[in-house]
């Protein structure tokens, strides 16, 4: 009995207690790392990340999988600078633009999983190479930035708007000025809204359900279908955030800004697995699991570890997170059934 009440015990809080022996740790060798400014600067950094992880997480939910994460926000990254640079369109006409090709991605996504019955991870995987490709053509391949000359030889004069560069680059005062960036304050209301709509709504507790059992969920008048696109068009809408957040912050459309942003993403929605022995993808779990990533390569960084290690850092995070996770999980069932 006293050795399955360990257990549960590991497998329930033993990925936060690595995480605030994780923070001491760096807090103790890292001078600067606890201080507030280091704290907002981890936030800041895994705030992209963790937006378009959480909408993975809406996927993986419905026990699917949305490769075309990184992509879409990369696209609505190029399409926020053309529209205002090249088009000249206003902010917020920008920002509905881009979030609008999310959802569309989303539905059509969606729709080639559910209705033409394409596995998802192909599905969205053509869809994340032809983003890829879509995204080159209107400026041949070249990032988007004021000034720029277009392919017909004329010069772009449009410019990003002040309102626009605000979500990317506003801190917010709080107990130093200029402290909290907007990007995180938006990654918190995301990862709010998210888990309130998984967690407590008949909806979140569907999509679970069609998750585990889909069959089962069908039976009982859920429609699956439907459930399935939205969770689809969650994801787009969100990692069309995240590019508008990136584009924001940097000014300008660069074309290789979001190389890394799927890994990152996909790595955070499943160390969330981890947390609070939960074992499926959770909303809570993923915006931990970012935070983690965050503080690892932070305090990383600030021991000067060299910047090649972080790719097998990360990777060994994850996969020592997976093993904890569904192997302790599966000897607490094991045990159980003894």
């Amino acid at each position: 009995m006293t050795n399955e009440k360990i257990l549960n015990f590991a497998i329930r809080f033993g990925f936060l207690i690595l995480l605030m022996g994780l923070v001491l740790y760096f807090s103790l060798s890292a001078s600067g790392f606890a201080s507030p400014r280091s704290a907002a600067f981890i936030l800041q950094s895994v705030a992209i990340t963790g937006i378009l992880a959480l909408g993975v997480t809406c996927t993986l939910v419905v026990d699917g999988f949305d490769l075309s994460i990184g992509s879409v926000a990369t696209t609505s990254l190029m399409l926020s600078a053309y529209a205002m640079v090249i088009l000249e369109m206003s902010a917020f006409s920008a920002v509905m633009l881009c979030l609008l090709m999310g959802a569309v991605v989303g539905l059509i996504n969606g729709l080639l999983i559910v209705k033409f019955k394409v596995p998802d991870l192909l599905a969205t995987l053509g869809m994340m190479f032809l983003l890829i490709g879509l995204q080159r053509i209107p400026t041949q391949g070249n990032s988007i930035a004021t000034g720029m000359k277009l392919p017909d030889g004329s010069v772009a004069e449009g410019a990003f708007s002040q309102a626009f560069l605000w979500l990317g680059r506003h801190r917010f005062d709080l107990v130093v000025e200029r402290l909290v960036p907007v990007p995180v304050v938006i990654f918190l209301i995301t990862a709010f809204a998210i888990w309130v709509f998984l967690e407590l709504t008949r909806h979140g507790r569907l999509m679970y359900a069609i998750g585990s059992n889909e069959r089962a969920a069908a039976l009982v008048g859920a429609n699956v279908n439907r459930y399935k696109i939205a969770a689809y068009m969650i994801s787009g809408v969100t990692a069309s955030i995240g590019g508008i957040l990136l584009a924001a912050r940097l000014g300008r459309g660069d074309i290789a800004s979001g190389n890394n942003l799927l890994l990152d993403s996909v790595a955070a929605a499943l160390i969330g697995f981890a947390v609070l022995g939960a074992a499926r993808p959770n909303a809570f779990g993923t915006a931990v699991g970012a935070l983690f990533v965050g503080i690892l390569l932070q305090g990383l960084t600030m021991m000067n570890a060299p910047y090649y290690t972080q790719d097998f850092v990360k990777g060994a995070v994850l996969v020592i997170a997976l093993v904890f996770t569904f192997y302790l999980s599966a000897k607490r069932g094991a045990g159980g059934k003894t």
